[in-house]
């Protein structure tokens, strides 16, 4: 007897082991990946808007927040440290215009709001699979043993952990504004300067849970979805299909969404959406029933709907002007004017 339970308490610790080994695997790629390693692989799908033409006294926007005085870097970072803006003044009152427009834009579509926290436990991070691979790049609080989110996506996908729900129900489609943080170690120059790359930033978020047989329909929903608000918002897009070495651990599918930035001559990623078919539900173990009372596991989709930094950049450098800030008319309600001056 004591022999069956030392060979029992040695399979639990193989188990264990094994299941460590086993979570560090990323999702295997659809096979509408395009092959590649680097960002230079990645395939262009479609552009879309016009690059404008600047007048010759045409400044990025890092000039631009300081002439308006709309945002102050240098408190932000006496406040708290380097990477963490302080919007004021019409800089945040533009913030919040962006961040009503999108959630209205989304609801209109048929997507549910929720406000979500914004620290979750590790289950929750290790559901849609920051954990294990983006421990490093998270904000920790050990005495809680709580995350500070690095997207909505997290606590927004983990409504639905640990439970079975109706074929009939899907597809569950949800949307959340929150704000982000990322420690971003790494890059210098102009990749991170202003609003490039911080460690806070304010984002809206898409997510689907939907029948594996609708994920890769749902998929090109979504990319639509965020295609037509870049064209409400006016400015020059392309999508990308993103290669195998470019994608995320957990996708299946990935299509970038980058916005030309005018002053800076560059294009900046304001968007990714996914696939990541059973990757996340099966961590989570979110599944459904479907009609002949199989439980199978459902398909998780997300994608940034949209990530406010680097589009307040391009809405400045873009639509500057002698006389100021010019601003698409869809945010004129929402904003309360036309331009910044």
């Amino acid at each position: 007897r004591d022999g069956i339970a030392g060979i029992s308490e040695k399979l639990k610790l193989v188990e264990k082991q094994l299941q460590e080994e086993l979570v560090k695997l990323p999702n295997l790629p659809s096979d509408r990946v395009p092959a590649g390693r680097t960002p230079d692989d990645n395939v262009v799908i479609r552009e879309g808007g016009s690059k404008p033409t600047l007048p010759a006294t045409a400044v990025p926007h890092w000039d631009l927040i300081k002439k308006y005085d709309i945002i102050d870097f240098e408190t932000g970072a006496k406040v708290t440290g380097s990477g963490f803006p302080l919007y004021k003044g019409k800089g945040a009152k533009l913030q919040r215009a962006l961040i009503q427009y999108f959630l209205d834009f989304n609801v209109d579509a048929g997507y549910t709001e929720y406000l979500p926290p914004f620290m979750v436990n590790e289950a929750s991070a290790y559901g849609t699979g920051q954990l294990p691979d983006k421990e490093g790049q998270m904000y920790y609080m050990p005495a809680d043993n709580f995350y500070m989110i690095p997207t909505s996506e997290v606590p927004v996908t983990n409504i639905y952990r640990d439970e079975i729900v109706k074929e009939l129900q899907l597809p569950i489609r949800m949307t959340a504004y929150s704000p982000c943080f990322r420690r971003e170690a790494g890059s210098f120059g102009k990749d991170v300067r202003g609003l490039n790359r911080v460690h806070q930033f304010e984002k809206v978020e898409i997510v689907q849970l939907v029948h594996p047989d609708k994920s890769y329909e749902a998929h090109e929903e979504m990319v639509n979805h965020i295609e037509r608000l870049l064209q409400s918002l006016e400015l020059p897009y392309r999508i990308l299909n993103l290669c195998g070495g470019d994608m995320s651990f957990t996708s299946a599918l990935t299509y970038d969404f980058e916005v030309y930035s005018a002053a800076q001559q560059r294009w900046l990623e304001v968007s990714s959406v996914s696939n990541f078919e059973t990757y996340q539900t099966n961590r989570m173990k979110i599944r459904f029933k479907d009609g002949n009372g199989k439980t199978q596991f459902a398909h998780s989709l997300n994608g940034s709907s949209l990530a406010l930094p680097r589009i307040v950049a391009c809405l400045l450098e873009n639509n500057q002007t002698e006389g100021g800030i010019k601003l698409p008319g869809v945010l004129h309600r929402y904003f309360g004017a036309d331009t910044i001056s």
